[in-house]
């Protein structure tokens, strides 16, 4: 449902929660192969031909930004996998000069865009990072590419682009590497996040041997400096819990979406590469906007009744919690859904 609040346009569905981020998909290709994000299931890439066009993109932060979407996170895959990427990226830009766009990548093919990006105000990068060595690295991404990732996260910094660091909490992989993350904080102004390994994939590697709880991370980093409490009123972090760190310049947080859930305060909305609206990450109900966009007899405002109408049905995911007992939280995996 949608109301206006205002002159300002407001989408909120039957718990109260107002929408005011969208999370696009641009591409479910990846040239990592993250073990927390692809399960351990044979996949196939969705067929180009089914692939939303930049020109339906557009036209979906169009009525999202009508709806009263203020910030858009552009994720894969890898966006910067797909080809004409940074021309889509400057037509967004050029589009929606008012609205929040950031862009979560894994940095290995980033670095030569980092001047466009500064170019276009692109203000900030999450820069998925799961550990400073070489050999941690490749175990958990599958490919030996970290010294490229360093050299985008140098460029980045450089060219004065805010960087968020996401590193998914591994117990018995990345669990030695804290004091690397806090070293890299002391110098340098960046958020570090530990994110809890979520069981997503319906043959997942989850596991309660390999799940690194919050409360865990926080219980080791107290070793690395003093952590004092972002108040929230006054942070922009989302669903993270970030903290000051004596000394350093930077800050460390951790986002708990299994041990301690935000649904009250959630704001998102998702939409895949291949154009389904997800109104929940751990919820598999999706809304086929895809064939609506093609149509050649429907427009923009059936888009937005679909959308409009499946926010209003928006779930808890700490009801889906409950009810997956020990296994998969949903059947499609972080790749075909958008990190």
């Amino acid at each position: 449902m949608s109301d206006t609040v205002g002159a300002v346009p407001c989408l909120h569905d039957a718990h109260g929660r107002q929408v005011r981020y969208l999370r696009l998909s641009v591409t479910d290709r990846c040239n990592l192969r993250c073990l927390y994000c692809r399960s351990n299931a044979r996949t196939q890439s969705i067929p180009h031909a089914n692939v939303l066009r930049y020109e339906e993109m557009l036209r979906l932060v169009g009525i999202a930004v009508r709806l009263g979407v203020r910030k858009i996170r552009l994720t894969g895959g890898e966006p910067f996998a797909r080809k004409g990427f940074i021309d889509f990226l400057e037509r967004l830009r050029s589009g929606f000069p008012s609205v929040d766009i950031r862009i979560t990548s894994n940095g290995t093919i980033l670095e030569e865009y980092v001047p466009r990006l500064r170019y276009l105000g692109i203000g900030a990068v999450n820069l998925s990072l799961d550990s400073f060595r070489p050999e941690t690295f490749a175990r958990i991404t599958g490919r030996e590419v970290l010294s490229d990732v360093l050299r985008a996260l140098d460029a980045l910094l450089a060219a004065g682009i805010r960087v968020k660091i996401n590193a998914v909490a591994l117990r018995g992989i990345n669990d030695g590497d804290l004091g690397d993350f806090f070293h890299f904080i002391r110098e340098h102004p960046v958020d570090v996040r530990f994110i809890e390994f979520m069981p997503m994939g319906s043959d997942t590697c989850w596991s309660e041997d390999n799940f690194w709880a919050a409360d865990d991370v926080l219980a080791a980093a107290g070793a690395y400096g003093q952590l004092e409490a972002v108040a929230r009123g006054d942070d922009e972090a989302g669903p993270a819990r970030m903290f000051h760190v004596s000394g350093a310049r930077g800050r460390f947080g951790v986002i708990t979406p299994l041990t301690n859930h935000f649904c009250a305060s959630c704001n998102r909305l998702r939409i895949t590469s291949d154009g389904w609206l997800r109104t929940c990450l751990f919820a598999d109900r999706e809304y086929y906007l895809r064939g609506i966009l093609r149509h050649p007899d429907l427009g923009d405002a059936n888009v937005r009744n679909v959308i409009e109408a499946a926010n209003l049905k928006q779930p808890l995911c700490v009801e889906i919690l409950r009810a997956r007992g020990s296994g998969a939280v949903a059947h499609k995996q972080m790749l075909g859904i958008g990190g």
